[in-house]
């Protein structure tokens, strides 16, 4: 019988804001796994608003904080990379969209390692092939499909 190989995955998660609801490293790292296709090497770091903030205008010249930001080094084997989260803004998504933190944080993982594995939703066709596939992923976690989580609250909003 034809075992899978195992994926390899060096993760280092760093903890920059404290607090209750953030997701404990076992848990990050069964996020991580779930969507990784390959061996690679991932620091996941979460992050304040301000730090956040920083990175989004250093990076990507946008002065705000966002959710997830993907940072990846081509060329490298294994896969490299650095996930920043904003505890903050996840924080607010989960309540505007009346989800838990922890789905909250697993699909926002889930989205950053695609994104680092070349993932993108640019373009309205790549960006249905990377909500599907999170779709397949958050489901198989156990979590609500976000994507539905998302038009549902968009629509009690109006």
């Amino acid at each position: 019988m034809k075992t899978k190989p195992e994926k390899k995955l060096n993760l280092s998660v760093q903890y920059k804001v404290r607090g209750g609801n953030l997701p404990s490293r076992p848990q990050l790292r069964k996020w991580t796994l779930a969507a990784l296709k390959q061996p690679a090497q991932i620091t996941l770091r979460i992050v304040g608003e301000k730090e956040g903030r920083t990175l989004n205008r250093d990076f990507l010249n946008k002065n705000y904080a966002t959710d997830v930001l993907t940072f990846t080094y081509p060329g490298s084997r294994p896969l490299t990379g650095d996930i920043a989260l904003c505890a903050p803004v996840v924080t607010r998504e989960a309540r505007e969209r009346g989800i838990s933190m922890k789905a909250c944080y697993a699909h926002l993982v889930v989205h950053g390692v695609l994104h680092l594995q070349g993932y993108d939703h640019q373009h309205h066709t790549e960006a249905l092939e990377m909500e599907k596939m999170e779709a397949q992923i958050i489901t198989r976690l156990g979590f609500p499909n976000p994507h539905e989580c998302e038009a549902s609250a968009m629509r009690s909003r109006k």
